[in-house]
């Protein structure tokens, strides 16, 4: 026998001999601590852990003893006692909840993956509100009798936009599914070919026509679109005109596009609506808002509908708003769709608490916290970022491996894409080659940190950390640094 064909051998019959040595899940359900666990959890969830723990193990074993590698398995205990801890961390994981605190050292305020927009206190308070008691969603308590969700934030968006109409749904793509497929399904939509954009994890302004039932008309060229071509573009299947604000990117330089009064009037003449879907939804008269086009003027230049997310720009919870004309608006309202795409309770009571503010735009600025973030003074910033580097430096970490740094932040969430937010970071040096590991240990911690890696060093960028978490981050970071 060659020496490979023995290795093998051995290889193979110490694997097996693995697998015999695993408990059986009887045994490992008799031991005195697996006792303790089915006295906290459900005894069906305790057998289901433990036989997740065999069968991992045993996937280990085999899986390592193909690859001719050592693995956890291969050298772990596997007496039904050894397995115990397993399991235990296993059941703790499955009745934790998965959602988990995290302190946005990034420098992007409105981070789609940490869930955009912070809500302020009123909106917070109005959620546990309609979360921990019943409440008037759909009820007239003036008349007695059934009315509609939408009553709660109707009057307060139409004021702040100047609106004839309004409507809420779950969120903007919905917003403008809903709005395309109750005005266009059956037709045609032009739309200017720099204009199709994708609007995030893979969603696409062409795949939205397609399902509305609308049929997709490119217009132009990427970057140069005149009136002229959506003229020689109508037809008498046109129903629609949709203006997409880009406002994941730019583009520049050679660039033109009809202006909206002058696509409304277009439309209206040859009696079909223009759509405005501008995404951000910036309704705050911050300077950094400059580029964005604002809602108010998207109103005043006849469009049909105006369609923008609840949690970008506009600070509040996950929404997609509609305003505009009550025609439309009200197709809207009673289309079938309507009903599958309405906006939940707790988003409702958000959306309404966060509008209201909007009724006084100064009081606006300063407690809805994406606002807030956004236009605090760089000199505020440096402040918290001063804060930290102080605090760090009194748990023991040396003044040599902290530097206060000139960043540049980011709105997030596709908006503002061009747009540079002045901030600052505390840099904190770490061994080069530890730096991603130590930037997944803050990860992992409680609460959890997420910081960027530049140039082999922690940057934990404050524009978007707020005054009472700099204690909080500062102790976060603290165990990575050490």
């Amino acid at each position: 026998m060659s020496e490979t064909k023995r290795k093998k051998g051995e290889d193979g019959d110490g694997r097996q001999a693995r697998l015999r040595s695993l408990a059986a899940v009887d045994e490992v359900l008799r031991e005195p601590a697996v006792q303790g666990l089915l006295g906290r959890y459900p005894r069906a969830l305790v057998v289901d852990a433990v036989r997740a723990v065999l069968d991992r193990l045993r996937a280990d074993i085999l899986a390592a003893g193909e690859a001719g590698e050592a693995s956890a398995a291969q050298a772990a205990d596997l007496t039904p006692g050894a397995l115990v801890p397993w399991v235990e961390r296993l059941l703790q994981v499955a009745v934790t909840p998965s959602l988990r605190r995290v302190i946005n050292a990034t420098g992007v305020v409105v981070h789609t993956n940490l869930g955009r927009a912070l809500l302020p206190q009123t909106a917070v308070d109005a959620v546990v509100t309609a979360a921990s008691g019943y409440t008037d969603l759909e009820y007239s308590l003036a008349r007695g009798d059934r009315a509609s969700r939408q009553d709660h934030v109707h009057d307060v968006l139409c004021t702040v936009t100047g609106a004839e109409d309004a409507l809420a749904v779950n969120n903007n793509a919905a917003a403008v599914l809903l709005a395309l497929a109750a005005t266009a399904r059956g037709g045609e939509v032009l739309v200017a070919r720099g204009q199709l954009v994708e609007i995030g994890d893979g969603f696409r302004i062409p795949d939205i026509l397609r399902e509305s039932g609308a049929e997709l008309v490119e217009v132009g060229t990427t970057n140069r679109t005149y009136l002229k071509d959506f003229e020689a573009a109508w037809t008498d299947r046109t129903r629609a005109i949709l203006r997409v604000h880009t406002s994941n990117y730019r583009i520049v330089g050679f660039t033109t596009e009809p202006a909206l009064d002058e696509l409304a009037t277009l439309a209206h003449d040859r009696g079909a609506l223009l759509v405005d879907d501008l995404g951000s939804g910036a309704l705050a008269g911050l300077e950094l808002f400059a580029e964005e086009p604002a809602l108010t003027d998207s109103i005043a230049a006849g469009c049909d509908i105006v369609t923008f997310s609840g949690d970008k720009l506009l600070g509040g919870p996950q929404a997609g708003l509609a305003v505009g004309r009550a025609a439309a608006i009200d197709a809207m309202r009673r289309h079938p769709l309507a009903r599958a795409l309405r906006i939940d309770k707790l988003d409702l009571a958000a959306l309404d608490a966060v509008l209201r503010l909007y009724l006084d735009p100064e009081r606006a600025v300063a407690e809805i916290p994406t606002l807030e973030a956004l236009a605090a003074p760089l000199d505020e910033v440096r402040g918290r970022a001063g804060r930290l580097r102080e605090s760090l430096v009194g748990a023991g970490v040396s003044e040599d491996r902290l530097e206060l740094v000139e960043t540049v932040a980011r709105a997030g969430a596709g908006a503002l894409p061009v747009t540079e937010v002045p901030s600052v970071a505390v840099a904190a040096a770490v061994p080069a080659a530890e730096a991603d590991a130590r930037a997944e240990l803050l990860r992992r911690g409680a609460p959890a940190v997420v910081c960027r890696v530049h140039d082999g060093r922690l940057l934990f960028d404050l524009r978007a950390v707020r005054d009472a978490e700099v204690e909080d981050l500062a102790g976060a970071a603290l165990l990575a640094l050490i």
